[in-house]
């Protein structure tokens, strides 16, 4: 059975930001979503990834990192994209907003990452380390998060293809900053977009199960 999208407001400070909230009946955690460079709440391969940890109960959150006004500027200048304290600020408003809501205040939160998305993830995972249980990255550049990485207390699990080297490189090397715990899941024949037969359905089952184990942890 279909569960119904929620649109809801979030309220970053200097701008309001648009989601979009599927909440399951007795969800056992609810995954925010930071999409990547030059991407939307509306992207694809987030949907996609969304719709599998739907699937298996979770709550998913889709956010506009950007506002319309600031995306048609980035659109000309692609700077507010790697802007990653900007986007994590962001991102932690948004945390900040699950934890407001009746229905989501006391169920676990993670968050999914792609692309420079994943650097904001982090961010907002070491700003808020008493409240994000989990942490995914898909082609991500965790190594954008910089100091951030150490503060972060939440299991991370790092989502490479086995074709995009260099961001491959970048992975492991931002995984050695961790001090939580990690894993580094690489999906053989896949590139930076996830775009080869089966690689993002792979992608988005590695990051389901992750996900899965928040309950368990958030009880410890």
């Amino acid at each position: 059975m279909a569960t119904a999208t929620e649109t809801v407001a979030i309220d970053a400070g200097d701008v309001t930001l648009t989601g979009d909230l599927v909440l399951p009946e007795a969800a056992p955690g609810v995954v925010c979503f930071a999409h990547g460079s030059g991407s939307s709440r509306h992207s694809p391969r987030n949907r996609q990834v969304a719709l599998t940890l739907q699937r298996a109960g979770l709550g998913t959150l889709l956010i506009d990192l950007l506002s319309e006004e600031e995306e048609r500027v980035d659109r000309v200048t692609a700077e507010l994209r790697f802007d990653i304290p900007l986007l994590g600020r962001r991102v932690t408003a948004a945390v900040d907003r699950l934890a407001e809501r009746p229905d989501t205040g006391s169920v676990p939160v993670g968050l999914f990452g792609a692309s420079t998305g994943a650097a904001a993830a982090l961010v907002a995972a070491a700003a808020r380390a008493d409240r994000v249980s989990a942490v995914v990255s898909r082609g991500g550049r965790p190594d954008l998060a910089g100091t951030a990485l150490g503060r972060v207390r939440a299991p991370v699990l790092l989502i490479v293809g086995g074709e995009d080297r260099v961001v491959l490189d970048l992975n492991e090397e931002a995984a050695e900053q961790l001090t939580a715990e990690y894993r580094v899941h690489v999906i053989p024949g896949a590139t930076h977009l996830f775009e080869e037969p089966g690689t993002l359905e792979a992608a988005a089952d590695a990051a389901r199960d992750w996900f899965l184990r928040m309950g368990g942890a958030q009880g410890r």
